[in-house]
């Protein structure tokens, strides 16, 4: 991005709180190209790194933010071309061992400030699990291409300059990110414009709750659908169907468990989520062991996604109960 030695004299200068108040929704947009929480963060000292290094060559001539959106966009490129990560077939999370949960705390902090209307609220069809992964799917510039167009609402010639590439360039990868997440997002998605959850999810959230405290099996196969699926990323394994999912339980549950449960109810990427405690015979504390987002469809738990318990911080959630 060279610039001519007086467009430096008038450039506008760029100072470090710049750069801080579009932390929060350049960490989202790498987080969406990338589906890691942890190399997201990566992806934003990354770029704020690039973006100080670069800061005389902003003239003021485009918008600051569409300039560190750039920046962001080619350093998770270039994240994902070093990593060679894209997903031939997308069956289960277990097949995108790297997805991390998004907090909730932490999407909530996306409101626009008065100064940058364009940047919005994030809704779940966005950012819910199965979009993120579905993402993954997508060749790194097709990515970029649709979040411009179908998640930030950019024209065909912003997100041109976005790729630095031609308006028809932009327009063929875009309809071609379309097609791959068309055939793999369910149609139910087009309801998710919401950010807060229903009173179905917050029931069933807090009846899961109740049956892992209460060890009660019975309980948690009640509010569980036949086709019920389980997976844990970022380990292979996956479970399908409610036999496989009882086993899961009882073994949670029975006398050769690892231990007590005690659970706080939060939110992961839109969703109902669980952060469950292990009380292990001979402690005397509850630790923070994993997360159980659930994704729920008429009246009961149709999957429920496992990660560890590294993001706790993230969601305001305690280490030890």
């Amino acid at each position: 991005m060279a610039t001519t030695g007086s467009s430096r004299k008038s450039a506008r200068p760029v100072h470090e709180a710049n750069f801080e108040q579009h932390r929060r929704e350049l960490h989202v947009h790498c987080y969406r190209m990338l589906a890691s929480f942890d190399e997201a963060e990566d992806a934003v000292q990354e770029t704020f790194l690039r973006a100080w290094k670069g800061r005389q060559t902003f003239d003021g001539s485009a918008q600051f933010r569409a300039w560190l959106y750039k920046i962001a966009t080619n350093t998770c490129l270039d994240m994902i071309r070093r990593r060679s990560r894209q997903v031939p077939v997308l069956e289960s999370f277990a097949e995108v061992p790297w997805l991390q949960p998004y907090p909730d705390p932490l999407l909530n902090e996306m409101a626009p400030p008065q100064d940058e209307p364009d940047s919005v609220a994030v809704d779940r069809e966005t950012i819910e699990l199965m979009f993120i992964a579905a993402m993954q799917l997508l060749p790194a510039r097709q990515r970029a291409a649709f979040i411009a167009r179908d998640v930030l609402d950019w024209s065909a010639k912003e997100t041109a300059a976005l790729l630095d590439t031609s308006v028809a360039a932009a327009n063929s990868a875009l309809q071609r990110a379309r097609v791959t997440m068309q055939e793999n997002l369910s149609r139910e998605r087009s309801e998710w414009s919401k950010t807060e959850l229903s009173e179905e999810e917050r029931d069933l959230l807090a009846k899961f709750i109740d049956a892992h405290e209460r060890l009660d099996a019975e309980a948690a196969v009640a509010i569980s659908a036949k086709d019920i699926r389980v997976t844990m990323p970022p380990l292979p394994a996956r479970f399908d169907g409610i036999d496989m999912v009882s086993t899961l339980i009882e073994r949670a549950f029975g006398p050769e468990r690892d231990g007590d449960w005690r659970l706080l109810p939060t939110c992961a990427n839109r969703m109902p989520t669980a952060a469950s405690y292990l009380r292990r015979p001979g402690d005397t504390v509850f630790r923070a062991f994993k997360l159980d987002v659930l994704r729920v469809q008429a009246d009961v738990i149709v999957e429920i996604t496992t990660f560890g318990s590294s993001l706790f911080k993230h969601f305001g959630l305690p280490e030890t109960l």
